[in-house]
């Protein structure tokens, strides 16, 4: 890692760019944000394929298609989803989605923004994010979710589910190993990027990205409204 500058991951869920209720002037909200904050560090933006993705996925599943098969259409719906974050950042931008860790990283030296959606069937956008985030050396993660925080149990189902400010790798890794698996998973954080992150003591946070002003302080290593995990 350059200290001159740091090299911050996102995994930014495909339904904080496309939300359902929102236009479009969201997404350009949330490109200013980060084009202000790039200089001091380098921005990698891994994009999710969010409820497009899941649909597509859900007729697939319909029509027959194999668990494989769905994980492309999941990939390939992110990189249109990140095409179109690129289209609303100006500046010093790679003007197309990475397809591979060595390509993100290659143009990383280049660019102080870059973004990437799926690589391979199998892995989440955020396994694929806290993928990239240790082959940088990366000292954070930021995973810009639908909510805002990690709970001890699912909020919706359980009235007494408390969300938790700090824990640790090995308490992520019990949460969300209860979530449910195949291609479109909605859970918190993937189980294998929890692991990947613990290996690689990456310090990451898990914000609402909907709520831009939190967005931008976790992105500033300011106090936020989330959690943190850490070793």
């Amino acid at each position: 890692m350059n200290r001159e500058t740091e090299d911050l991951v996102i995994s930014i869920g495909g339904s904080i760019l496309l939300p359902e209720d929102e236009d479009i002037e969201r997404l350009s909200s949330l490109a200013k944000i980060l084009e202000k904050n790039r200089g001091k560090r380098n921005i990698y933006l891994v994009v999710g394929g969010g409820r497009i993705a899941r649909e597509y996925i859900n007729w697939g599943r319909e029509l027959g298609a194999d668990e494989a098969t769905l994980d492309e259409l999941g990939i390939e719906t992110s990189r249109l989803n990140a095409r179109l974050l690129i289209l609303a950042l100006e500046g010093d931008v790679y003007p197309v989605p990475a397809k591979n860790f060595n390509e993100a990283i290659s143009a990383g030296n280049n660019h102080s923004i870059v973004t990437m959606g799926g690589t391979h069937p199998g892995h989440t956008t955020d396994a694929v994010a806290a993928m990239l985030a240790e082959k940088l050396g990366a000292d954070r993660l930021i995973n810009a979710t639908s909510v805002d925080g990690v709970y001890t149990a699912d909020p919706k189902k359980d009235g007494e589910a408390e969300r938790l400010k700090q824990l640790t790798y090995e308490e992520l890794i019990e949460i969300v190993s209860e979530g449910e698996s195949g291609a479109g998973p909605n859970v918190v954080f993937d189980p294998l990027a929890a692991r990947i992150i613990k290996r690689a003591n990456i310090m990451t946070y898990i914000v609402d990205g909907r709520d831009l002003s939190t967005l931008k302080s976790a992105i500033q290593d300011e106090e936020f409204d989330g959690s943190k995990i850490t070793r």
